[in-house]
């Protein structure tokens, strides 16, 4: 169904969509459940995605968890829907809980090997491709300034 709306006009939707979920947040404060995808690529790069709403930051693909969906089920669809690439062998890493927008946002960190070409759909994702550990944009998500060494250096030992 969404996909007959025009992209552009998608994008100001989600937009929208995106500001009123934030007022929601804000008014009731909900315990939000979610995971982001901490995948490799072959070379051991890190899979990155900008959405067309939010901070336009880059950051691990990722989002909501289903109420009675698993972390690791959650993580491999969302990989899925976002950049069109599998997840092999999902392993959780790490729990956070986070501040989001007046809410408290438990998130699983989930890594694995990403398996295919990144692709943004042009709506949600803008943008989605692999970085080197090294060499990461310097507009990261938050977050991700904090936690993503920690993580890769979790996700890689042993």
């Amino acid at each position: 169904m969404f996909r007959l709306i025009p992209p552009p006009l998608h994008r100001a939707l989600l937009v929208q969509a995106h500001r009123l979920r934030v007022v929601w947040w804000r008014l009731r404060k909900p315990l939000l459940i979610g995971c982001r995808v901490l995948a490799f690529d072959e070379a051991g790069r890190v899979l990155l995605v900008r959405h067309s709403y939010g901070s336009g930051r880059w950051m691990l693909p990722g989002g909501g968890v289903a109420r009675g969906e698993a972390p690791l089920v959650a993580a491999c669809r969302e990989l899925a829907e976002e950049t069109r690439c599998a997840l092999l062998d999902p392993r959780e890493i790490a729990v956070i809980e986070e501040p989001l927008a007046g809410a408290t946002s438990r998130v699983h960190v989930i890594t694995g090997q990403a398996v295919g070409v990144p692709q943004g759909d042009g709506r949600e994702i803008v943008e989605a491709r692999f970085f080197a550990p090294e060499a990461m944009p310097p507009d990261l998500a938050r977050q991700l300034q904090t936690n993503l060494a920690g993580w890769i250096r979790t996700a890689t030992a042993g």
